[in-house]
């Protein structure tokens, strides 16, 4: 393990650079100075705000590191500033990116209780809020799409390897991008694409993009019902993390219920070695998400009916295969 680099108090407990940069995130200063609005007076009036107030935010970040100030009441982008040129929608504090730092107002009420306040913070639990805010649900999913993360490499490690699979369901899949790059990976795979209504339409483009609409169906339902059965690989990608325990073990169930006798559940995502830290993600704040270790996860597995048959490091995670328990747990 690397050694800990030297930090303070003050370092560790600053709220000023994160909402700094939320704010000039919201306002996308970044877009205003690639599109060369450079002086104070300029940037307020192309962002709608206050010169003095944004000469202080924007002062404080060049502090920090983010932006530069070649000139007094000047400012140009830098590394860390042209970031915002893509991250901003996901920081947006009118958007999702308010949802995602206020939820974490509410860490103190998570730590007393093990349960998530997002739903006292605004009115309703998050998959709710998000169904009830179209326009919130769709910069969720572009989140978790290639937008938020870059594109989804497809050389998932698989026992055997993927040729002898046929057909995969990607559950709780999103908009589809993983699926459709390892359906362009593996030309002689199908697959199934499982997530709630509103999503699955919207995964129509991506698998037109890709050239794959012909080998894939999809399923607009919620992975705590029954899910379409006879596949060789349940794929869940960045699913489990968003659960506790007692919801990733149901939506095992329902994974290992509909795999075929030979099939695997296959999960990338909310499971680590053992010897790993804990770690404090926003899943946690939003949603009561849990990460476990591989033997807490094998415990879990057990109780859906599943054994862990690999554990492979990829990509700074484990892709984990699971095989149904023969007659069961």
């Amino acid at each position: 393990m690397e050694p800990t680099p030297e930090v303070d108090l003050e370092t560790l407990s600053d709220l000023a650079t994160p909402w700094c940069v939320h704010v000039v995130a919201t306002l996308r200063i970044a877009d205003h100075l690639a599109a060369g609005v450079t002086d104070l007076e300029g940037l307020a009036a192309a962002a709608g705000c206050d010169p003095g107030a944004l000469h202080r935010v924007l002062g404080h970040l060049v502090g920090k590191g983010m932006f530069e100030e070649p000139a007094p009441g000047r400012f140009a982008l830098n590394d860390p500033a042209r970031e915002l040129l893509e991250a901003a929608p996901f920081l947006d504090l009118d958007g999702i990116g308010g949802r995602f730092a206020a939820a974490w107002g509410t860490l103190l009420g998570y730590v007393r209780t093990g349960r998530p306040g997002y739903a006292g913070l605004f009115g309703r639990p998050f998959w709710e809020d998000l169904a009830a805010h179209p326009d919130l649900a769709e910069a969720f999913d572009d989140l978790m799409g290639p937008a938020g993360h870059g594109p989804p490499d497809p050389r998932i490690p698989l026992a055997g390897g993927w040729e002898r699979v046929r057909a995969v369901v990607d559950v709780g899949g999103g908009t589809g991008a993983m699926l459709a790059a390892l359906l362009r990976a593996h030309p002689h795979l199908r697959g199934t694409l499982v997530d709630v209504p509103a999503t699955v339409a919207r995964a129509a483009a991506t698998f037109q993009a890709a050239g794959v609409a012909d080998r894939v169906e999809t399923a607009g339902q919620s992975f705590f019902d029954p899910l379409p059965a006879g596949a060789d690989v349940y794929l869940l990608r960045k699913v489990l993390n968003d659960w506790p325990d007692a919801e990733t073990v149901a939506i095992l169930r329902r994974c290992a219920e509909a795999a075929h006798p030979g099939g695997r559940v296959v999960v990338l995502g909310g499971v680590t070695a053992e010897d790993e830290p804990r770690r404090l993600t926003v899943e946690t704040v939003l949603l009561g998400g849990t990460t476990s270790t591989l033997p807490e996860f094998r415990e879990l597995a057990r109780q859906a009916g599943l054994e862990v048959a690999a554990a492979t490091p990829w990509a700074a995670r484990l892709v984990v295969e699971c095989r149904p328990i023969i007659g069961g747990m």
